[in-house]
């Protein structure tokens, strides 16, 4: 997020007696240099006018009327005046450095540092001189060359607070953050009331990492100064980087307030609104962003994401659109754009964009680069060997292995490459003739494709999704080890997954308390975790419900999570790798998705096209699990059937009944 920051202008004024000048002139002059030095710039501009119009080679009345039009923003006009002047008196060093203000004002910065060494040359000690000098050399990003400028400034005029502030900004852009802290805090030293120094300080801290000591010092600066909308602006992004987000939202609308205009902190409010979940918030300040800045492509991409998290696939693919317009390479907003284009069901144009995952400028994923051809879909595989390798997630890999049959229909020989947990489960896929661990040395093939690839080369679309009603199955021997170990079968087995890995960007949405789920289930039912892994919010939990079994080490792999899934009569869980395994095992599973859901669960409906076996239960608000949870509970209540008494045989077997904790909490 950007930072604002400020820089010290000075105007030097330097009164010249006049010499054999017509009295009326003369006292002209002075009257319209004592208009000017009292702000009364109108009146001033007027009588230079007059005493141009009857000296058109008067230097000091050609130099005044420069600065003059300098102070009331008018660049050119203060460039073509003061060069005159300088033209008669090459000598004036307070010429030349006016003249370097209103080129740096005109952006041209390498005539401004010229100009500003000619002063210097003329007068040594022109500590002002070297202080905009600096300026200029950190705007033309050359700032060692700034900090010397800044040092000599400082050297000449050891007072000079500017000085040291700009040095810290200079010192800052070289990253040497806490030089630049000690240069502004001898800036502060000087001059105690220094708003701007505090504020730059606060950036330094923040880089620093010291969040507390920035706010302090942001906060001070607005003390002194209460209308500073950068430090307001400032003392936002450093609350949100300590993700106290309803304080950086005030913080935000201070500056806007202060200046209506101010699109960063609209931008940087959105983020802020975003994380909070705020989402119709965010993308309001995202489009006033977009209203205040058109050209802002990252407004236009962030408001194309908080737009699909809304559910609007439509109006985010406009807004990826524009931000692809304003930055043709914008491989983040072509990836996103294939995202909302799949969950739309627009498949055809989703796949190939789907391709810029693979863009350098995206980080996560890495491409392979094999010696051998790519396969697209369109080359003969006939007598071939293809290898096709897995990408992302385990559930990806689940998901997308699917395509392997299709593929040997196609060559001679299919050789897979997957993650080491999912080698057991996937060896015996139909199609594949190897399955290989990631990392381990591969065999001699002829083409390759990733998993994912794959929808692309085949040109999938809704009604052509290949083996929807199952293509995965359990190991038997790890089926009767898992069959032993749960026992004898009493009550209607329900798997339950109610949380993924917390490494996954979107876990926030996805997963849920365990507390949350089993308080909504149905009492006459086994339940068993079929997850690994176990959070410290779920542990006591499932602690104090010891009816919930739970075999966590003892999945070593997924052909244990397979068997397990086997065993269930039906399985509830949230979007996570087992979701896909109960899927692809032709499983009756029921997903519990949140109210912006993974693309490939699509909109709008409660079945999918990858899964026959799946039932979606979706989110009607951001956050809503709690209708969902009822929603699920209604229908295991009425979908499960109470397995009859006689159908329990009576002996003792490894589960135990539910604990009246536990039937009190389901």
């Amino acid at each position: 997020m950007g930072v604002a920051v400020s820089r010290f202008r000075n105007i030097a004024y330097q009164k010249v007696a006049p010499n054999a000048l017509a009295a009326q002139t003369q006292v002209a002059f002075q009257q319209a240099l004592q208009f000017h030095q009292q702000g009364n710039l109108a009146q001033a501009q007027g009588l230079y006018e007059k005493i141009l119009k009857a000296q058109p080679r008067h230097f000091d009345a050609l130099h005044l009327s420069g600065v003059l039009a300098y102070q009331t923003k008018k660049p050119e006009k203060a460039l073509e005046l003061i060069g005159k002047a300088i033209t008669i008196s090459p000598g004036n060093a307070t010429a030349y450095y006016n003249h370097a203000l209103a080129l740096r004002e005109l952006k041209q910065l390498d005539n401004a540092v010229t100009s500003y060494n000619r002063a210097i040359l003329l007068n040594p000690d022109f500590a002002e001189a070297y202080n905009n000098r600096g300026i200029a050399l950190q705007e033309l990003r050359k700032f060692d060359d700034a900090v010397a400028s800044y040092n000599r400034a400082i050297t000449l005029k050891p007072g000079y607070a500017e000085a040291y502030n700009n040095r810290g900004i200079a010192l800052r852009e070289l990253r040497l953050f806490d030089d630049a802290v000690a240069s502004y805090d001898q800036a502060i030293a000087l001059k105690p009331d220094y708003a701007e120094a505090y504020n730059n300080r606060g950036i330094a801290l923040q880089e620093l990492k010291k969040l507390d000591h920035a706010l302090a010092s942001y906060d001070r600066a607005i003390t002194l100064k209460p209308d500073y909308a950068d430090a307001c602006y400032n003392r936002a992004n450093a609350l949100q980087e300590l993700q106290r987000l309803d304080d950086a939202v005030t913080s935000y609308d201070r500056a806007i307030a202060l200046m209506p205009c101010f699109s960063e902190a609209f931008y940087n409010r959105a983020n802020a609104l975003r994380k909070l979940r705020k989402l119709e918030d965010a993308a309001a300040s995202y489009d006033k962003t977009v209203a205040l800045k058109p050209d802002h492509a990252e407004a236009c991409y962030n408001l194309g994401i908080t737009l699909l998290e809304l559910r609007q696939p439509n109006d985010a693919v406009v807004s990826y659109d524009r931000a692809i317009a304003l930055r043709p390479d914008y491989a983040e907003a072509y990836w996103n754009k294939s995202l909302a284009l799949l969950l739309n069901g627009d498949f055809k144009n989703g796949w190939e964009l789907y391709e810029w995952r693979w863009s350098d400028k995206l980080p996560g994923l890495t491409k392979r680069n094999f010696p051998q051809p790519l396969w697209s879909g369109k080359e003969s595989l006939t007598g071939k060997t293809i290898l096709l390798h897995s990408e992302q997630g385990l559930g990806d890999t689940i998901q997308f292995c699917r395509y392997a049959r299709s593929v040997a229909e196609l060559c001679d020989r299919v050789i897979l490459e997957v993650e080491p947990p999912l080698i057991g489960l996937l060896k015996e896929l139909d199609g594949v003739a190897d399955v290989i661990a990631k990392g381990s040395a591969l065999p001699p093939f002829d083409y390759h494709c990733s998993l994912m690839s794959l929808p692309l080369a085949f040109q999938t679309s809704l009604d052509s999704v290949p083996c929807s009603e199952k293509y995965l199955r359990s190991n038997e021997k790890k089926l009767t080890y898992w069959a032993g170990r749960l026992g004898e079968k009493k009550k209607p087995r329900v798997g339950i997954v109610w949380s993924g890995s917390t490494k996954h960007q979107n876990d926030h949405n996805r997963s849920i308390p365990l507390a949350d789920l089993i308080k909504k289930l149905p009492p006459h039912c086994q339940y068993v975790s079929l997850q690994k892994e176990m959070r410290d919010i779920d542990r006591s939990t499932l602690e104090s419900n010891p009816a919930i079994l739970h075999f966590g080490n003892e999945l070593h792999d997924f052909t244990d999570t397979a068997a397990l899934c086997e065993l269930m009569d039906i399985i509830i869980t949230v979007d996570t790798s087992v979701a896909h395994v109960a899927g692809a095992m032709g499983k009756t599973t029921w997903i519990l998705l949140p109210f912006s859901p993974d693309w490939r669960w699509l909109l709008n409906r409660d079945d999918s096209p990858w899964y026959k076996s799946v039932k979606l239960y979706r989110q009607s608000k951001i956050g809503d699990w709690e209708s969902v949870l009822a929603r699920v509970g209604a229908d295991l209540e009425k979908n499960i059937p109470r397995l009859p008494a006689k159908s329990i045989p009576n002996q003792k077997v490894t589960t135990t009944a539910l604990t009246a904790q536990t039937q009190a909490m389901l």
